[in-house]
């Protein structure tokens, strides 16, 4: 659950783009410069939350060196590694934009997409990225289009994406939402359940440049089937009531 904005500078906030961190020091200053390319023609008022989920290799000494040169720039940063529900989390608590948009730092996802999450958010409460050509080894995405099809089979949903983490959401998306770890792969469905609208866009994706993977076989499709489960268990226990008179 996030808070709602307080001082005159959080309601003129306009975006906030929330971004984990693990271990994404080679990254970060093309991150911070694509992001400023993709927003600041917009003549919006943004900020870019980026949470350190624990990294070992110096990524939170030059974000701070990064902030230096940009004052759009905020870090959060953990004493170890949570995860990466828990980095969002952190990192939506801490919003003050109305629109949260959230990424990946490794650049395969590409900034230059954010505007076309933004233009359909006037439409939608969330707008999901869809990677429809991917740019992975064909083992990554053989995997990746297992879990698509059993996540939405057991979901009982039709997200083409579901591990893609550019996605955009209106802040009361998160106003009534408690966040588990691992949940951060069911942001649509849960979304839904709160009676919230969801839509897909295409966009872009390309090899990563620098570092590695977090994910693999064992925590892509078995490491998220028990919170694939949980999720259908919230969603066939729902409760749901049409009160059709009352005195």
């Amino acid at each position: 659950m996030i808070n709602s904005p307080e001082s005159t500078e959080s309601k003129a906030l306009e975006i906030s783009i929330v971004i984990p961190i693990y271990n994404e020091r080679e990254n970060l200053t093309l991150l911070d410069e694509k992001i400023t390319k993709s927003i600041k023609p917009l003549n919006k008022n943004y900020e870019v939350i980026l949470v350190d989920d624990g990294s070992v290799d110096g990524s939170a000494d030059l974000i701070r060196k990064l902030k230096n040169g940009n004052p759009h720039l905020r870090l959060i940063r953990f004493g170890r590694n949570h995860g990466q529900t828990a980095a969002f989390a952190a990192g939506f608590s801490k919003a003050r934009g109305n629109i949260i948009v959230t990424m990946d730092a490794d650049l395969q996802n590409d900034p230059a997409d954010i505007p076309l999450l933004l233009e359909k958010i006037n439409e939608y409460d969330v707008v999901c990225g869809w990677r429809h050509k991917r740019n992975d080894p064909w083992i990554k995405k053989l995997s990746s289009k297992i879990a698509n099809a059993v996540r939405n089979a057991l979901s009982e949903e039709c997200i083409a994406d579901t591990g893609c983490s550019l996605k955009a959401f209106r802040r009361t998306c998160f106003k009534n939402i408690k966040l588990y770890n691992g949940m951060h792969r069911f942001f649509p469905t849960l979304m839904k359940m709160e009676g919230f609208s969801v839509t897909q866009v295409k966009v872009g994706h390309y090899p990563r440049m620098h570092g590695y993977s977090k994910y693999n076989i064992r925590n892509r499709l078995f490491a998220s089937f028990k919170d694939l489960l949980a999720i259908r268990w919230m969603k066939k226990r729902q409760i749901n009531y049409d009160i059709i008179e009352e005195d």
